[in-house]
């Protein structure tokens, strides 16, 4: 069962996760070498804020936690879940795969399900564990905290899978 939302161009683009699975690679293959100069606080993560606020907030619905799982649930934010959930589904995911608190919507873990299954590099990602939201990086970017280490180290702590 598909459950896409409604047409629209934000919807397109992540019913086709591959391409932005190589966008993601790109940017940050891209930005690696600068890493020394993207560090938390100042004028430069100004910008990347502005620019991820942007961006992802069009693209994803971006709420700007800071942790940016999106390769690892299939392109599509967990935050965007009205539960904020990080590990798929509530228990209340209705049958036909909408939200159980906003009627009418689909269930964001459905739709990262799906969308995984049409990554080629990241989409077994889906059944890795991921640890709880870190409130004190929400607000920032979360392109300097991967490329500085503020997030992996929390992730470090997480090697777990579903079995």
């Amino acid at each position: 069962m598909d459950i896409s939302p409604p047409c629209c161009p934000m919807s397109l683009l992540q019913d086709h996760p591959h391409l932005l699975e190589l966008s993601y690679a790109a940017a940050q293959a891209g930005l690696r070498p600068f890493r020394r100069w993207l560090r938390r606080g100042g004028a430069v993560e100004k910008v990347f804020i502005e620019g991820e606020r942007v961006s992802k907030g069009v693209l994803f619905d971006c709420r700007m936690c800071g942790q940016c799982v999106l390769h690892q649930t299939g392109m599509t934010c967990p935050m965007t879940c009205p539960k904020e959930l990080r590990n798929g589904p509530c228990g209340g995911v209705r049958l036909d795969g909408t939200c159980e608190v906003i009627a009418g919507m689909p269930c964001p873990w459905v739709l990262a399900w799906q969308r995984s299954e049409r990554m080629a590099t990241h989409g077994a990602e889906i059944e890795r564990i991921l640890p709880p939201v870190d409130r004190r990086l929400i607000g920032t970017s979360a392109w300097i905290n991967e490329l500085a280490g503020a997030d992996s180290r929390r992730l470090a702590e997480w090697p777990l899978r579903l079995e």
